[in-house]
């Protein structure tokens, strides 16, 4: 049976990829920095609020019901501008739900400036897969290096960049 890639102003976030994207980001009921020279974060990873304004660390607790309304208030805006940045692009779920996770983590910013943009409006989809590992560094650090990988260290950012790159891979077969 050949699958067929869907219009990328067709599809929307699966519940695996939301699920998964939630799980990847953890739950605090309160603000904290998740590594050193990141911005406070609130519960699944969520650094701003639907009005735009900024978690602060003096924020009061949220609820994991809070968190999951946070979480799906800012996936549908990030998930409307991330449609919008592929005008005409053709993705399979899979696809679209790792890039919409780097999206989520990285910025709608940095997606659009990334190569995996353009490579994937390009037609070039291997070479997007390959442009999510250029994605390892925070706050300066090259989150591959082993001396970055301490308690305050970056390490989950390599991981998680290699584990969109293997989907992103199997997703091509």
């Amino acid at each position: 049976m050949s699958r067929q890639r869907t219009l990328v102003a067709a599809l929307a976030i699966s519940l695996a990829g939301f699920s998964a994207w939630q799980a990847s980001e953890g739950y605090s009921p309160t603000p904290y920095i998740p590594t050193a020279g990141d911005v406070p974060t609130i519960g699944h990873g969520s650094t701003r609020y639907e009005d735009g304004t900024p978690v602060k660390l003096t924020d009061k607790p949220i609820t994991p019901q809070r968190a999951e309304q946070l979480a799906r208030n800012l996936m549908t805006r990030d998930e409307q501008l991330f449609r919008a940045s592929l005008p005409g692009v053709k993705l399979f779920q899979a696809e679209y739900d790792l890039y919409l996770d780097f999206t989520g983590q990285y910025g709608i910013g940095n997606w659009r400036q990334s190569s995996m943009r353009r490579h994937l409006l390009a037609g070039e989809y291997r070479a997007a897969c390959d442009a999510l590992l250029k994605w390892r560094f925070q706050a300066g650090r090259d989150c591959k290096l082993p001396q970055n990988w301490g308690p305050k260290g970056c390490r989950g950012v390599w991981t998680r960049q290699q584990e969109r790159h293997a989907k992103c891979n199997a997703a091509q077969e």
